[in-house]
């Protein structure tokens, strides 16, 4: 395992972007923000495309890539830098695209051969091996850029919204690959995402940037299921609720409340094994509020204590602690009214099953 912690510090003017903080060696963080937050521009001054302010330095253990007048090369640094664009060389075949950066390292033949035989099979593309990036749909392109990028053995991975440009199904499977090819841990990785399932299924800890600044920072489960920032809070507009897998899709947190759904298409191979961590995504749009427990038999309902009520357009968002969690309904403000929705209030919460979606976490 790569035993070096990643330590950056960045202070520039333009774009403005003042952060220090310690990425943990063999780990992956995810760094979230509003646009213009300055997301991408660390990824780029850490694998060293940008120089950063005259006071940046980019170290890796006892490693200097960047303080002061020292600078080493992008090529020098051992980082991988994936973007949410393929860019595979369109004049070579999958295999020789896989084969660039070995090659580059002066390996041997057969060293070479053995890498790109094992990430192309990793990536799941060996069949793909003899044909050219035009001839490839975007899942398939974005699968051999990931090999490509392994195929280095970068002691740093950077991805820049992997899966940005890829359709939801296309999107969940890739989640699920990386998912399973980060597990060893050998290899820092920092990925750039607006989506809080890529950051709870890849991500052991989360960064917030805004207007370029660290405003939050931690685990990612904490950060995401009780947010402090603006931004942390309004990520995607969805709720998430984690826990364990109890039943079939079901969700059940430390303190027994579960959130039935449908399960979705990163879960690993085999599906999800009870015990194993796991998170419910849903919009406040698919919670109803009650002061009771409603007639009928729901499949999820929840206990909670009214947190706040603020504004959402014509709407009203009840932001609602469940256990250590927070759990947000979007009701009228006439049912704000008739319920007497306020702070401290007992409320009980009802979950459409069929507006969950029920998704692999990264064990922490």
């Amino acid at each position: 395992m790569n035993a070096a912690d990643l330590m950056v510090v960045i202070d520039q003017a333009r774009p403005p972007l003042s952060v220090e903080h310690r990425f943990v060696a063999g780990r992956t963080t995810a760094i979230v923000g509003p646009n213009g937050a300055g997301k991408s521009t660390m990824l780029r001054v850490i694998a060293g495309l940008l120089r950063g302010g005259d006071a940046s330095r980019i170290a890796l253990g006892d490693e200097v890539f960047r303080d002061g007048r020292v600078s080493v090369p992008p090529h020098r640094r051992g980082v991988s830098l994936l973007s949410q664009e393929a860019r595979l060389f369109p004049h070579l075949t999958v295999a020789e695209n896989v084969a660039f950066a070995p090659s580059a390292q002066r390996l041997s033949r057969g060293e070479v051969r053995e890498r790109v035989e094992r990430w192309l099979t990793a990536t799941e593309v060996a069949d793909l091996a003899d044909r050219k990036p035009d001839e490839l749909s975007g899942g398939q392109a974005q699968r051999v850029a990931i090999a490509r990028a392994l195929a280095a053995e970068p002691r740093i991975l950077l991805l820049d919204e992997p899966f940005r440009a890829l359709d939801v199904d296309v999107a969940s499977r890739l989640r699920a690959l990386l998912r399973g090819l980060l597990a060893d841990h050998v290899r820092t990785t920092i990925m750039v995402t607006h989506d809080p399932v890529d950051a709870l299924g890849l991500a052991e800890d989360i960064v917030v940037l805004d207007q370029g600044r660290i405003v939050e920072s931690g685990s990612t489960r904490e950060v995401l299921t009780n947010p402090g920032s603006r931004f942390s809070a309004s990520l995607s507009g969805l709720n998430l609720f984690v826990g364990r897998v109890g039943e079939a899709s079901t969700v059940v947190d430390e303190a027994g409340n579960h959130v039935v759904g449908l399960v979705g298409e990163d879960v690993p191979a085999g599906g999800l094994v009870s015990g194993t961590p796991a998170a419910a995504t849903f919009s406040p749009r698919a919670v109803a509020v009650y002061l009771e427990e409603p007639h009928g038999s729901p499949r999820t309902t929840l206990r909670a204590t009214v947190r706040d009520v603020v504004p959402r357009g014509d709407h009203a968002l009840v932001n609602t602690d469940v256990g250590d969690q927070v759990v947000a309904a979007e009701v009228t403000w006439s049912a704000v009214a008739d319920l007497g929705l306020v702070t401290g209030l007992d409320v009980v919460l009802v979950v459409k099953a069929s507006e969950v979606r029920v998704s692999a976490v990264v064990e922490r």
